[in-house]
């Protein structure tokens, strides 16, 4: 859920966001949400996101973690890939649209298990008119889905996939796929889910960086190009695809090289500039964004070089 799809929120915790974590099932503990602040160690597409669009944003998310309020749209969001997930555990003949649509108010009840702090989305909805129709287009969304795939016809290899590589320069990349479907014959395709609406053309490249992040990712671990990627946009019902080549992955491994390069430096020298954009109404850190008057907090890491990590050069499964 990220680019022109509708989620831009979430504090981060590095390598993934909040809202990641959540997808995955996981409970982000408030030992977490208030963890002492420290050196990048790697790299999701979110992040990086981040940093091209802001690098003070980066900051505020990544390294002071500053806590940013639930987004009715990115929740939405959340709920939605949930839900689209979870059909697939049943037979394939019953994944249909009403079997779907009735998975939203459990998903919606487990989320909120997980995510204690999205009640307060709906604190001022006493009679519950507001969540209701939020509800109800978490549930047009899931429904218009099915005029775009046939879930009858699929049988997804992953579902929800954690992965993780490291490069040759020790960067370390990682992220969350929402499905990766493997025909026959090998061919692998990663599909992403976008409940925002398609990009105009001009900004098509920007919507697949996340995409190809992934097969880059997918190319370092098990030495395969996917054969095809795919964005499935529920707010307007297109479906973009795109069919990489090693040119693409070897482009975007130099891009995440040289975004890696100045966020070290970025972290070396405490050095975080705000970029200003039309995005800035809708940031969550304006009272602490010199554009709006505001001042950053006292920077909370050493002046220096960030240590590289150890470990196992990648990972592809369960975080």
């Amino acid at each position: 859920m990220e680019s022109s799809s509708e989620g831009v929120g979430g504090a981060g915790v590095e390598g993934g966001a909040v809202e990641d974590a959540a997808r995955a099932g996981a409970v982000v503990p408030e030992a977490v949400r208030g963890a002492v602040a420290t050196a990048p160690a790697s790299l999701s597409p979110s992040r990086a996101g981040d940093f091209m669009q802001c690098p003070l944003l980066y900051r505020f998310r990544v390294i002071d973690r500053l806590p940013e309020k639930p987004s009715p749209a990115a929740t939405r969001g959340t709920l939605v890939h949930a839900v689209l997930e979870r059909l697939f555990d049943a037979p394939a003949a019953e994944r249909t649209a009403p079997k779907a649509r009735a998975l939203v108010p459990g998903q919606w009840d487990r989320l909120r298990e997980t995510r204690p702090e999205l009640v307060e989305l709906f604190a001022d909805d006493p009679r519950g008119e507001r969540l209701a129709g939020w509800l109800a287009e978490a549930e047009a969304l899931v429904e218009r889905w099915f005029t775009l795939e046939d879930p009858t016809r699929l049988e997804p290899a992953e579902r929800e996939l954690f992965v993780e590589a490291e490069l040759e320069s020790g960067l370390r990349l990682r992220g969350i796929i929402d499905r990766v479907d493997v025909a026959p014959t090998g061919e692998v395709r990663i599909v992403d889910y976008k409940t925002g609406k398609a990009p105009r053309p001009e900004y098509a490249e920007g919507a697949l960086f996340q995409m190809k992040f992934y097969a880059l990712v997918v190319w370092r671990l098990k030495n395969v190009i996917p054969r095809r990627l795919q964005l499935v946009y529920l707010g307007s019902g297109d479906v973009l695809t795109y069919d990489p080549v090693l040119a693409d992955l070897e482009r975007v491994e130099r891009k995440l090289l040289a975004l890696w390069e100045a966020i070290r430096q970025a972290t070396e020298t405490g050095d975080w500039r705000p970029r200003p954009t039309k995005l800035c109404g809708w940031c969550d850190h304006q009272a602490h964004c010199p554009e709006f008057g505001g001042t950053p907090p006292p920077y909370p890491l050493a002046v220096r070089a960030a240590e590289s990590e150890g470990g196992a050069q990648g990972r592809m499964g369960p975080d």
